[in-house]
């Protein structure tokens, strides 16, 4: 028997078309996607604008109807156990929609109902205490700040105390402190247990947040890996050279990817580590007749391994 708990979510060729207009070829918009998103960790969503994420989850909350494929949350099947998927799942939603002339704790009472949280057992309190929108309690929500709205639909999401919180882009347009605060707030739910999982642009986001990471590209999975693995998959590295003349335009040499001129007497060059050294690099510039004064190199990071896998797709 394996210990491995059975995964938070469960998705298994999961595919979806919209239908086209007049004519038109419809556009698929998922073309049989399949993974698993483990208990209890944060696993990230990634993915180019149109890629498939937004319908992939609206599909999870209910809002989309699949084409095709099967998923389940916590277990239960979306279409033979619906009302379980939805309570097992919290939803945060990219666009702020309040109903303006309720306060927050209004909010969360009333989507407390809505899930038919008994009221003995509702935790609205609790909730703006964690989202640190207590001092909010009975403002109208329209006189709150953007930030604070951001936070107040993540307590909307967890009042019937689902075990999954899905973002949907809960950064995008807010400013770094904000942006902190966010992240300081899921890393504590994910800490009490809570699965997250996360789409965002903000891949430095992701590598920082995330132990797992799927991308999706043109409706497909690319790429399912731990944060780490997938940081390693970069085969490109980098490597910046001062030189003791003016360059007289970029030195491109067989098993450079690409050479770029950064000021006068700078030469940023990024090189597949499968096909040379550092060493081997520096070599060519020399052959050039270039004397090296200055070497730097980077890392690959998730943002190199995101731009490699999506350009190949």
């Amino acid at each position: 028997m394996s210990d491995t708990p059975p995964p938070a979510i469960s998705i298994r060729d999961l595919r979806k078309t919209y239908a086209g207009s007049k004519g038109e070829p419809g556009k698929e918009a998922l073309k049989g996607v399949s993974f698993d998103v483990p208990q209890g960790g944060v696993f990230g969503l990634l993915g180019p604008n149109g890629a498939g994420k937004s319908t992939l989850i609206n599909i999870l909350a209910g809002l989309v109807t699949k084409s095709g494929g099967e998923a389940s949350i916590w277990g239960f099947d979306i279409d033979t156990q619906t009302r379980n998927a939805k309570r097992s799942i919290g939803i945060v939603p990219q666009e702020i929609v309040f109903d303006p002339f309720f306060t927050p704790y209004e909010v969360l009472e009333n989507q407390a109902g809505f899930y038919g949280v008994p009221k003995a057992e509702r935790r609205s309190e609790e909730l703006l205490e964690a989202v640190r929108l207590s001092d909010k309690r009975d403002a109208y929500a329209r006189t709150l700040s953007g930030g604070m709205k951001r936070r107040l639909l993540i307590a909307k999401a967890m009042v019937h105390s689902p075990p999954i919180l899905v973002l949907d882009e809960p950064t995008a347009g807010v400013d770094v402190e904000l942006r902190r605060q966010l992240w300081e707030l899921v890393t504590e739910l994910n800490e009490q247990g809570v699965t997250i999982v996360l789409t965002t642009h903000y891949l430095e986001e992701a590598e920082q947040l995330c132990d797992r990471i799927a991308i999706i590209n043109h409706g497909e999975l690319i790429a399912n890996k731990p944060t780490q693995e997938m940081i390693g998959m970069a085969r490109e590295k980098i490597v910046r050279v001062s030189v003791d003349k003016d360059l007289g335009g970029p030195v491109m040499e067989e098993g450079f990817v690409k050479a770029d001129v950064l000021e006068p007497r700078t030469l940023e060059i990024t090189y597949n580590r499968d096909r040379m050294s550092a060493g081997q690099v520096l070599a060519k510039v020399q052959q050039h007749g270039y004397t090296i004064e200055d070497v730097t190199t980077r890392e690959a990071d998730l943002e190199d391994v995101f731009i490699q896998l999506t350009r190949a797709g």
